[in-house]
């Protein structure tokens, strides 16, 4: 299973294609709620307001095969400063797990340390938050398990990248002309 994280004034387009199109694709993904109280519902960056399938208290590693940090901002800064987020990144990191993050999110990765000798890319402005990482001006980059997206208009292709690598690339292609992403 792969986690999603939404946290208040997360990027709406990133988090939501993203999880749909994985989902299409038969990776099974739950998005999770990182919200101080107990509540499923998350409110994104621009006040879309989005029910999660499960909470952040409620994560854990049993069947963890990877997460996924979606940018926008203050979610960004609410993903980097909740320690079980942190917890469930680290243990990807550490079991050779997966680790998707785009905009602003690759910033918590550098924080941790995890893109140091890396290629990564993230929303212009936040490069020097990826501590220690080959910065690559490109809508996607992918550096073993670690793949990192630009932002909101580079999220198409972020999700293609990431179905190719857990799917195929005749899934993700096959998942791109169904959705007449021809470009």
């Amino acid at each position: 299973m792969f986690y999603c994280f939404l946290a208040d004034g997360f990027e709406e387009i990133e988090a939501i294609t993203t999880v749909d199109m994985l989902r299409r694709a038969g990776v099974d993904m739950k998005t999770v709620a990182v919200t101080g109280d107990a509540s499923l519902t998350v409110t994104g960056a621009h006040s879309i307001p989005v029910t999660a399938d499960m909470h952040i208290s409620d994560a854990n590693t049993s069947d963890l095969c990877g997460v996924f940090l979606p940018g926008g901002m203050p979610g960004t800064t609410n993903l980097d400063e909740n320690s079980k987020v942190r917890e469930l990144v680290a243990f990807c990191a550490d079991n050779d797990k997966y680790i998707f993050a785009i905009c602003a999110a690759p910033s918590v990765l550098g924080h941790m340390g995890l893109l140091k000798g890396r290629k990564a890319t993230c929303y212009p402005g936040f490069e020097s938050e990826l501590a220690g990482a080959h910065y690559c001006d490109a809508p996607c980059v992918q550096d073993n398990k670690i793949i990192t997206g630009k932002g909101p208009g580079a999220t198409v292709g972020f999700a293609s990248m990431i179905i190719t690598e857990l799917c195929s690339d005749d899934a993700s292609k096959m998942l791109r002309a169904s959705m007449q992403c021809n470009e």
